[in-house]
């Protein structure tokens, strides 16, 4: 089988079985259950508590212990028998601890996947830069058709959307096992310390100024990516409870409108290589930081009726601000570290951005909303939440112009490392 192909399923699989919840679960949340704005907060730090720690270490075993594609499939077998368990648990502080167990075994799967798919690249002498990004949009087209299965079957505020993304995991993880080869590099070398003992090299990032400014705001943004990821789709469906909008399609449909922001992935991502050879990491990043700016500020002054329009732009302009943060970064990270370190890397990156910035994201957007932006009946201020992400996102863009430097060179943009 065509090796790009093999690779595509791969993709398109990872990000199927997020895409069946992430967008949702907001409304199976509140919708379904009823439970509060501050544990649902909760929830979502689950995937920044376990991607503080589960991508670094799994990266660490895949670097020294195990092949990469083989633990892959572990967790993904792992995880579709917890998805299968979610609906079953009926108050918030168990459901805070299942769904925490689900993202210590998913969210180190996306670390590993691009592993996975960078090493089998360059086995067969191709370019990451050049050949990854066409193979990274069928992760979103994934992602895509997820949510279109949930919504067109009416299942967003209902658990089966938990079977669907459990039939898929388990699909991957089986699947996983019949990728290429992708073997520890460290196993032969000699630990002449602790941390090579460790396999905690590619925290040495950290002792270069630029790594450790550009893994910083790669957790601030991190967090503004938890922000929409966590409200989007509860924004919409909360339009329910006004006579004037309920009728209307980005109600009735939220959950497809919201797509609308993953097919703008798809157009970016093929981007990505012209764009980092053009203008390199600093400005495709404060690219993105912008594009988060809009992204909210849209939301804030958008309606599903007379205002659907600024609804569906800020939708495009989401594929940018995701794409030239996640992908470029990730690509940007593969760059600067050597073979050896590659899964541990990839761990670090993931560790800051679906880590720390999840966590911090979450955890304290959920206390502020429910603190100054929602009154004594549960209603929320969604033209003071969305304005004040807003101006979040515009700081952390003016900081990064004037903090990150970074000269950039084309030839080292298109440098495949063996």
């Amino acid at each position: 089988m065509n090796l790009k192909f093999r690779l595509t399923i791969l993709s398109f699989l990872q990000f199927f079985i997020w895409g069946s919840w992430l967008i949702t679960i907001g409304a199976y949340w509140f919708q379904n259950k009823g439970w509060g704005g501050a544990e649902f907060g909760a929830i979502f730090s689950t995937m920044g508590i376990s991607a503080i720690f589960t991508p670094t270490i799994a990266g660490i075993i895949a670097d020294k212990y195990i092949n990469a594609e083989r633990l892959l499939g572990i967790c993904h077998i792992m995880g579709a028998v917890v998805l299968f368990c979610i609906p079953i648990v009926e108050n918030p502080f168990s459901f805070f601890w299942v769904m925490l167990l689900n993202m210590v075994f998913y969210m180190p799967t996306i670390a590993l996947t691009n592993t996975v798919s960078y090493n089998a690249l360059k086995t067969a002498d191709r370019n990451v830069i050049k050949d990854f990004p066409p193979i990274r949009v069928w992760g979103t087209i994934g992602f895509i058709v997820a949510m279109w299965i949930v919504s067109l079957l009416h299942i967003e505020t209902s658990s089966a959307q938990f079977y669907v993304a459990a039939a898929a995991s388990l699909g991957l993880g089986i699947y996983a096992f019949t990728l290429p080869a992708c073997p520890p590099r460290m196993i032969t070398e000699k630990a002449g310390s602790l941390v090579e003992a460790l396999g905690l090299k590619a925290f040495a990032l950290f002792k270069t100024w630029k790594m450790a400014l550009f893994f910083i705001f790669a957790m601030l943004l991190g967090a503004a990516l938890q922000l929409t990821n966590a409200y989007g789709d509860t924004f919409l469906h909360d339009f329910d409870k006004v006579d004037a909008y309920k009728d209307t399609i980005a109600v009735k449909y939220p959950a497809i409108i919201m797509s609308i922001s993953q097919i703008s992935e798809t157009v970016f991502i093929l981007a990505i290589p012209f764009m980092l050879r053009r203008f390199g990491i600093k400005n495709v990043m404060l690219f993105s930081m912008i594009a988060w700016v809009l992204r909210f500020g849209l939301f804030a002054y958008g309606n599903p009726a007379e205002g659907l329009w600024m609804i569906i732009l800020s939708c495009i302009v989401y594929g940018l601000a995701f794409d030239f943060f996640n992908i470029s970064g990730s690509l940007f990270v593969e760059t600067q570290s050597s073979p050896q370190i590659r899964a541990s890397a990839q761990g670090l990156f993931m560790m800051m951005t679906n880590g720390f910035g999840a966590f911090f994201g979450s955890a304290i957007s959920g206390v502020v909303i429910d603190r100054f932006y929602t009154d004594g009946n549960g209603a929320k201020d969604w033209y003071g939440i969305w304005i004040a992400f807003a101006a979040y996102a515009l700081v952390v863009a003016v900081l990064f112009a004037v903090l990150f430097r970074h000269k950039h060179n084309p030839a080292d943009v298109m440098e495949v490392k063996h």
